[in-house]
């Protein structure tokens, strides 16, 4: 970091991740753990964190877009990679040069890799994908013999090789929801059927961070860990993250950039919903929606200023957002503010922003900005 204070920054505490890891690996003892990295790792940093979840014994690594993977190829991380979210025209020779496994959820894919793989001279690595229930990606059941099916005559002509055959759940975040058993199933089914046919995938795996935490017949040979593995619980229906055994790993915070005092009755923000109820003390906080304080928070989110945890005063612009410190003296433009981090001080956490904003934590980490410097610590 700069020696000068900066406006706003996150801090990311590479100890945590890899703390993290290793309790979501004892979660899940006997299946191997892919760390999910996908939107810059949630925001924290994907290339630092890719790392660090490797130094903690994360055999696989996972992006949702080729574009995700190649940059950590770019940045010289090795191991397996997967990543899923592809469209018509990706790159796919590029992926089968650098090694990286790739989803296939149907004929058009298959097609796609199998092109990319006689191009680039050698066998592709894909994973089947089956819609058991989510309704997102992935196959259909009705489909899935047919690319079962051409899914082995590629790999018998040895244009590709299927390592995985994988799932995801739609409602693993909400223990005992009646969606659950019904996508096991389904998936069991799907796995059997492909094995019969002939695929022997290195790894079969559907379980998320929920189903990594609450869902141990849902493990097979590997877990795909995203939110847990950067220590924010996943739901709040599943307890708190120090409850999970988790820490979060990013703290974000703020610089004090003006504190004055004003009279009653004095309009805060665009709008003016809110008006000083008597002569108090204002605080700037410099930074707002553009850096990924959301406006639905407004009134609402939660500040920890001068020991003390403060409301937004009035509407979150676009770079800055006012806080109400009524007639606390002490603090001084420069001072810290803390927007959310571990909950250690007392500061508020993720889900407190989500909570107030009301969405939820993955949201919160996720859309920090790309003009707030990440500061990585203990790499």
């Amino acid at each position: 970091m700069n020696e000068t204070p900066p406006r706003v920054h996150a801090e990311i505490d590479l100890d945590a991740v890899r703390g993290n890891v290793r309790a979501l690996r004892d979660r899940a003892p006997r299946a191997e753990l892919m760390a999910v990295v996908k939107a810059d790792a949630y925001g924290h940093g994907a290339v630092a964190c890719a790392r660090a979840a490797q130094q903690a014994g994360a055999s696989w690594i996972g992006t949702a877009t080729p574009q995700e993977a190649l940059a950590l190829r770019a940045a010289g991380l090795g191991g397996r990679i997967m990543c899923w979210l592809w469209t018509p025209g990706g790159p796919w020779r590029e992926a089968v040069e650098a090694d990286i496994d790739v989803s296939v959820s149907g004929m058009w894919a298959l097609d796609e890799v199998r092109a990319a793989a006689r191009a680039a001279g050698r066998t592709a690595r894909i994973q089947l994908k089956a819609d058991t229930g989510l309704g997102r990606n992935g196959c259909q059941p009705a489909d899935w013999a047919a690319l079962v099916t051409a899914a082995v005559a590629a790999q018998a002509e040895g244009t590709v090789r299927v390592t995985g055959i994988w799932s995801h759940f739609a409602c693993a975040d909400e223990p005992g929801h009646p969606s659950i058993q019904p996508q096991l199933t389904a998936f069991r089914e799907m796995l059997a059927y492909a094995e019969k046919e002939g695929v022997e995938p290195e790894v079969r795996h559907i379980a998320n961070s929920p189903a990594t935490l609450t869902l141990p017949e849902s493990h097979f040979d590997l877990v795909r860990t995203g939110l847990a593995v950067y220590g924010v619980s996943p739901a709040p229906e599943l307890g708190t993250a120090q409850q999970l055994g988790l820490r979060p790993a990013m703290t974000l915070k703020a610089s004090v950039a003006l504190v004055k005092d004003v009279p009653a009755g004095h309009g805060v923000s665009y709008g003016h919903h809110y008006v000083t109820s008597g002569a108090t003390r204002l605080a700037l906080i410099p930074a707002g929606y553009a850096d990924g304080i959301p406006r639905h928070a407004s009134g609402r989110g939660p500040v920890l200023v001068g020991g003390s945890v403060r409301t937004v005063a009035g509407r979150v612009a676009m770079d800055q957002f006012v806080v109400d410190l009524g007639d606390d003296a002490a603090v001084r433009p420069g001072d810290e503010a803390v927007i959310f981090g571990p909950g250690d001080h007392g500061e508020p956490t993720a889900e407190d922003w989500a909570q107030a904003a009301g969405t939820i934590a993955y949201e919160i980490v996720t859309r920090i900005g790309g003009r707030v410097p990440r500061v990585h610590l203990h790499v």
